[in-house]
C-alpha cells in the first residue's frame, strides 16, 4: 500500500469515530476538552490496536491461503465499505449515552474499532510481513482517529444537528476502492 492509500484507509476507519464524536458534541452542547481528548485518545488507541490484533492472528496461517489472500482482502474491505454505506441509510439514531463516563467511552472505542480488526486481518494478506512494516499504518490509523474524533466533537458542538455530511458514504467507497485496487493488482 502506498502512503496515500494508508492515510485514506486511516481516515476511512476514523469515520465511525467522527460520527460518534459529532453525536457526543451535540449531546454535550459545549466544548469540554478533557472529554474530547479522552475520547480521542481511546478511539485512536483502539483503532490502532485492533488492526495489530487482526494482523497478529492472521499472519500465523498466512502460508496456507497465500493463493487467495487478495480475494480475502478484497472481500473484507468491500464488506466493511458496504456496511459503512448501509449504516448511513439506517434509521437507527440511538444516542442514549453519556460521553463523560469512561465506561461509555471505552464501549464506543471498542464498537468503532471492530472494522479495524478486519482491516488488520487483510494486512496479513497484503504484504505486511513484520511488525515494523505495520508501524506506519498503525500510527496513521491511531493519529487519524484521534484528530478526527476531536474535530467531530467540535463540529457537533458548533454546528449541532444541522450538520449533515454523507461522510459514511465517502469512507465506505474508499474502503471498497482500496479492496478493488488490491484485487486488480494481484490478478494482473
Amino acid at each position: 500500500m502506498s502512503v496515500i492509500e494508508i492515510w485514506l484507509l486511516a481516515i476511512s476507519l476514523a469515520i465511525d469515530c467522527f460520527t460518534v464524536s459529532v453525536a457526543s458534541g451535540i449531546i454535550l452542547h459545549k466544548v469540554e476538552w478533557k472529554t474530547f481528548l479522552t475520547m480521542g485518545f481511546f478511539f485512536g488507541l483502539f483503532q490502532a490496536m485492533m488492526p495489530f490484533l487482526g494482523w497478529a492472528s492472521a499472519k500465523n496461517f498466512h502460508h496456507y491461503i497465500e493463493a487467495y489472500d487478495h480475494w480475502i482482502a478484497f472481500g473484507l474491505l468491500t464488506f466493511l465499505g458496504v456496511r459503512m454505506i448501509k449504516e448511513y441509510f439506517s434509521d437507527d439514531e440511538s444516542c442514549s449515552f453519556d460521553p463523560h463516563k469512561m465506561k461509555v467511552i471505552l464501549t464506543l472505542a471498542i464498537a468503532t474499532s471492530i472494522d479495524a480488526l478486519a482491516v488488520g486481518i487483510s494486512f496479513a494478506f497484503t504484504g505486511f510481513k513484520t511488525l515494523g512494516s505495520l508501524a506506519h499504518p498503525l500510527t496513521a490509523i491511531g493519529v487519524a482517529s484521534f484528530v478526527i474524533s476531536i474535530i467531530g466533537s467540535l463540529i457537533g458542538v458548533f454546528f449541532g444537528k444541522r450538520f449533515n455530511l454523507k461522510i459514511e458514504i465517502f469512507g465506505g467507497l474508499v474502503l471498497i476502492g482500496i479492496g478493488v485496487k488490491i484485487l486488480i493488482e494481484h490478478l494482473s
